[in-house]
């Protein structure tokens, strides 16, 4: 998997967990009609898994050193 923006993967870590706890209590809740809570249960813990698999991305990457070729050479009379 490529390199992802931190603050990316922290906007889109925020997003999942935010739905899925939003959504585990309103399935839980007595809002809901009985048939669709445990539609919005399921799909809230799905949220919530997503959320969980974006925090492993984010701990777990490196970081993309830049691309050394692209990098100008000092001259003589920069010094």
């Amino acid at each position: 998997m490529r390199y992802i923006e931190p603050i990316r993967v922290k906007v889109l870590m925020m997003m999942f967990y935010a739905t899925g706890i939003a959504g585990v209590i309103v399935g839980l809740s007595s809002i809901t009609p009985p048939n669709l809570k445990i539609m919005i249960t399921l799909m809230s813990m799905i949220n919530i898994g997503l959320g969980a698999f974006f925090t492993f991305i984010y701990l777990t990457q490196i970081k993309v050193d830049p691309d050394k070729r692209k990098k100008k050479k000092k001259s003589k009379f920069d010094q």
